[in-house]
């Protein structure tokens, strides 16, 4: 049996980077999915590609930023599935970083819509959902090292990952009782196509995330995938409103020089 055996799975921002990562170790692990993004060709292509694995799969268009978008993911898995088990709510976006005395109120708000509003609305679905149905389940948030310590990162994001962990802590309250665990993953820099261009640009910023990172390299997004994976998993239940740092050390020794 895999970890995560016949558990009708949501994953956003599924099409690349860390939500494609997850959805392909979610389903090794047996997970039924629900692959949601703004763009529906990156996950139809996705969920094709692990139908034809063997695995069980839907795609969803959705614009997560609105409450009729949050919905449609969880709409999916009660039509294609009959019932939701869990969820990664991975969508999210990082601006070029900029200091917080530069940033514009339009780019505050871009940031927050998606990295906060947006997790919220997927979040207030599925708890929904999963409350109503009586059988518990996991909601595992994608935040970031910036959700636990200042001075990494974009400000405007680090606002909005520190809400995440707030939301947690909240939903772990009101939720508890119903057998509904959240929690967040907190990476630290990871390799993805999205920052892929800073690597790209010259071997400086190779050198400042080795020199922060104890481990002294960039994540895999397996390896965060692998985080949540655990966490939406039977093999964690009694592990709720934990932010849980996937860093490489960062958050244990602060190292920013």
């Amino acid at each position: 049996m895999g970890l995560l055996d016949d558990k009708v799975t949501i994953v956003t921002g599924a099409g690349r980077g860390i939500g494609a990562a997850a959805a392909r170790l979610f389903a090794r692990e047996g997970a039924l999915l629900v692959l949601a993004a703004r763009s529906g060709d990156e996950v139809e292509a996705l969920a094709a590609e692990l139908r034809a694995d063997g695995a069980r799969a839907v795609a969803v268009a959705a614009d997560l930023t609105t409450e009729a978008g949050a919905e449609r993911p969880v709409e999916a898995a009660l039509d294609a599935f009959g019932r939701l088990d869990g969820a990664f709510d991975n969508a999210g976006n990082g601006p070029v970083p900029a200091p917080l005395a530069e940033r514009s109120p339009d780019e505050w708000d871009e940031v927050h819509a998606l990295n906060l509003r947006g997790t919220w609305l997927c979040l207030r679905a599925q708890l929904r959902a999963l409350r109503s149905a009586g059988r518990g389940g996991s909601v595992v948030l994608n935040s970031g090292v910036g959700a636990l310590v200042g001075g990494f990162g974009d400000g405007a994001q680090q606002a909005a990952k520190h809400g995440l962990t707030g939301l947690v802590r909240a939903a772990t309250a009101e939720c508890a009782g119903h057998g509904v665990r959240v929690n967040a993953v907190a990476p630290g820099v990871v390799r993805t196509p999205a920052t892929e261009p800073y690597f790209a640009a010259g071997p400086e910023f190779a050198a400042l995330v080795a020199r922060s990172t104890p481990l002294g390299r960039p994540a895999r997004a397996a390896e965060v995938a692998e985080a949540a994976a655990w966490l939406l998993s039977d093999r964690s239940s009694y592990v709720t409103g934990v932010t849980l740092p996937v860093d490489g050390g960062i958050t244990a020794t602060r190292r920013f020089d």
